[in-house]
């Protein structure tokens, strides 16, 4: 379940952040993220297609949510006033937990989708790569504060 959690994580922050990359950089990076976990665990072909497709499937739909959400979130703001109106600010509010509720839910069924994709052995292999690299980063982090302190 950690597992899922965290590959899930790092996916949905991938995906959600690849068309503003992919823009800057002339390339989709959620086909570089899934290269990257296939050269990691060692998925196949049809896995990393399977992956890709769930992706982009996923991504069509949190798109316009998480473009709502920015909507919303300006509105709100756009409320900040001396004669700000409490109850467009409450239903804007409401409206928007309703889209990030269900972005919420959108990214956790990418997660769950995903992590079906993976045999048992590459999700050892992927949970055993994550513990290594939150190792590194615990270990980075101590040698900045060190750095810091003194």
């Amino acid at each position: 379940m950690k597992l899922a959690k965290f590959v899930g994580t790092a996916l949905v922050a991938l995906s959600l952040s690849a068309p503003a990359l992919a823009q800057q950089a002339g390339a989709p990076q959620q086909t570089d993220q899934v290269t990257q976990l296939a050269e990691m665990v060692g998925l196949s072909d049809d896995q990393q297609n399977e992956i890709r497709g769930i992706l982009s499937e996923m991504q069509a739909e949190i798109a316009p949510l998480r473009e709502e959400a920015r909507s919303l979130q300006e509105q709100m703001q756009d409320e900040i006033k001396a004669d700000y109106d409490e109850d467009a600010i409450r239903d804007q509010a409401e409206d928007l937990g309703d889209v990030t509720g269900e972005i919420a839910a959108l990214s956790t069924l990418m997660q769950a989708k995903v992590d079906s994709v993976f045999t048992q052995a590459q999700r050892d292999e992927l949970e055993k790569k994550m513990q290594q690299m939150r190792q590194q980063m615990q270990q980075q982090q101590q040698m900045m504060q060190q750095q810091q302190g003194q």
